[in-house]
């Protein structure tokens, strides 16, 4: 048998140990200042410790309140995650893991629209390409690229193919044509093989090895837009730059082989359904490269 303090008690007192304040726990709970003192000395009198110091506006844990709460915020973490997952709601928040420069590039300057369809769904958004572990990660949804097989666990939207190219600011674009050796070519940490890869698939001789090479996928592309070389983009990453003539992509697009998917808990609930179908909407609406190699 589990002989524990009542739970709003551990949760005022979680809360004001959060923010070091009664007041913004009081406003996080939706509850009065007073609420939260009460429940904060019924706890301190049934452990019989002090749990906080000071004067009223500058409180500080003790060494037992900080013990406490060390195992409380982690505790109302998997509480609230063990919650959501089997809640079939249609509001609320929405945690969405996906590649850093996609959700920049890609994702961010459409998710507007999702905002207005649906207000009362917040989306959270998590840079990650990891690959997905559906037991240990606490996603609602996952962006990915990669290839199939996918967990079999989660259900899997198909959003686009990936298709890559050399992009290049404007004024190297016939550099590029003529002879792409002679311009510096760019590199990304995270994509260390992207030349490698699009050379055989193209068919074409790109020496991997010149250029320099960026710690984040992002660096890379403002360089490029820089003028400081050409790089291998895939085509979302890259497009609203191309139509708006920053970036442009003498050589076409070919396919990387690669898909961009959404991936979802089976049994998740009902926002997270509505925003893969709005993912794969707003995917068939964004089409593809015109002008692409094959």
């Amino acid at each position: 048998m589990r002989k524990l303090p009542s739970l709003n008690a551990l949760r005022a007192f979680e809360a004001a140990g959060r923010h070091g304040r009664m007041t913004l726990a009081a406003q996080e709970l939706h509850v009065s200042h007073s609420a939260i003192s009460r429940q904060v000395q019924h706890l301190e009198q049934l452990l019989g410790v002090a749990l906080f110091e000071g004067p009223k506006n500058a409180l500080r844990l003790t060494e037992a309140g900080n013990r406490l709460m060390l195992g409380l915020t982690p505790a109302f973490d998997q509480l609230d995650l063990a919650v959501r997952s089997v809640a079939d709601t249609q509001d609320g928040t929405l945690d969405v893991s996906c590649p850093g420069t996609f959700t920049m590039r890609w994702l961010i300057p459409r998710l507007y629209r999702f905002r207005q369809a649906h207000p009362d769904i917040e989306v959270r958004l998590s840079a990650s390409s990891k690959p997905v572990d559906s037991v240990r990660d606490s996603f609602d949804v996952a962006i990915r690229a990669g290839t199939a097989p996918w967990p079999a666990e989660l259900e899997v939207t198909q959003l686009f193919d990936e298709r890559i190219g050399p992009v290049v600011a404007p004024a190297l674009a016939a550099s590029v044509i003529e002879d792409i050796a002679r311009v510096p070519l760019l590199h990304s940490r995270t994509r260390r093989h992207a030349w490698a890869d699009w050379s055989r698939r193209a068919g074409r001789d790109a020496d991997g090895a010149t250029g320099n090479e960026y710690e984040h996928f992002y660096f890379m592309l403002e360089a490029a837009s820089a003028g400081l070389g050409v790089c291998i983009a895939p085509w979302p990453m890259v497009a609203d730059d191309l139509r708006a003539g920053i970036l442009t992509a003498p050589l076409g697009f070919i396919a990387s082989g690669q898909q961009y998917v959404a991936l979802r808990h089976s049994r998740q609930h009902r926002k997270s359904s509505l925003f893969c179908d709005w993912l794969a909407g707003e995917a068939k609406a964004f089409g593809q490269p015109s002008g692409q190699t094959q």
